[in-house]
């Protein structure tokens, strides 16, 4: 359904796209890192994305690199990525407390929107999803119905190809 309006001076406005219905968790990829099947969970009360990295290490020359662990289940699913370091923020948790994260750009696939977004870089080790999307990533393309999962339905997860 597309919608039109008219604005006082009786011109039509250009019609919306329809928005993307997306559940509250989906099947993403990172086409860069080789990277084809991520489960995040979509969280509206977050304003950045966050991803859980083990080993990260910063480098002079602006870099840092890290290891994306796929699959809680699957641990040997990692993927080593070196990228250029956007900048070092604080970010407050749920839980109110504040804590300095590494940022980076890169491309997401969620569905059939491919976009570059920003992802803060922690451990997220006892959390059940690896990736956490936030509000600036899901931005206007979507959605989001919480009383579904993977409406997307992309691929199966874990089947990742590093």
């Amino acid at each position: 359904m597309k919608y039109h309006s008219t604005h006082p001076t009786g011109t039509k406005s250009q019609p919306r796209k329809e928005k993307i219905r997306i559940g509250w968790t989906e099947i993403i990829e990172f086409p860069d890192w080789g990277i084809t099947a991520l489960e995040a969970k979509v969280d509206t009360g977050a304003r950045t994305s966050a991803l859980h990295v083990e080993n990260l290490q910063k480098f002079t020359d602006g870099t840092i690199a890290f290891d994306v662990i796929i699959s809680q289940k699957h641990p040997v699913q990692t993927v080593h990525i070196r990228a250029p370091l956007l900048k070092i923020g604080r970010i407050r948790s749920s839980t109110g407390r504040y804590t300095t994260r590494c940022f980076i750009k890169t491309k997401v696939k969620i569905g059939p929107i491919l976009k570059e977004i920003e992802i803060s870089l922690i451990s997220r080790e006892k959390m059940t999803f690896r990736m956490l999307l936030g509000r600036k990533a899901i931005g206007r393309h979507f959605l989001v119905d919480v009383s579904r999962r993977n409406l997307l339905n992309l691929r199966k997860i874990n089947t990742a190809q590093p």
